[in-house]
């Protein structure tokens, strides 16, 4: 079986190496690159076609839902999972609206990270927390 790959965007060298080490552990998923900002994430993107994006909500030159745009406007196959320190309401609903497919809490995210991206590899969302009610319909009719 094909190991879906994995380009990780985050600006924090710290955050990409303990994902990179979670993801390691797991025979179907393979990280083929890093992003330090949202410009490279999208230079990339373009260069690998991984078959999924985690994407860092706020990075430096271009931030992550900048970058998700323009990511999917260029190779609109691969799938963009948001990580965020910010439970906010409005982060999650603007991730959506910028095309993520699902968004996870950086802090707890290690123990559903293996899983977001296998369900948004199949094209499936995945929110945790979940979005806001009125988005909720929206982020059920992806599926």
């Amino acid at each position: 079986m094909k190991p879906i790959t994995v380009l990780l965007a985050d600006d924090s060298a710290a955050v990409r190496r303990d994902i990179r080490e979670v993801l390691e552990h797991e025979t179907d998923l393979k990280v083929v690159g890093e992003a330090a900002n949202g410009r490279e994430a999208v230079a990339l993107v373009k260069k690998l076609h991984p078959a999924l994006v985690l994407m860092d909500v706020a990075m430096p030159l271009l931030n992550g839902l900048q970058a998700t745009r323009q990511i999917l406007k260029a190779v609109p196959a691969t799938k963009v999972l948001m990580l965020s320190v910010h439970d906010d309401a409005v982060y999650i609903e603007e991730s959506s609206k910028s095309g993520a497919m699902g968004y996870l809490i950086k802090h707890t995210a290690v123990n559903s990270l293996c899983r977001a991206i296998r369900e948004v590899h199949k094209g499936k969302t995945f929110f945790k927390p979940p979005p806001p009610g009125h988005l909720n319909k929206q982020v059920r009719s992806k599926k």
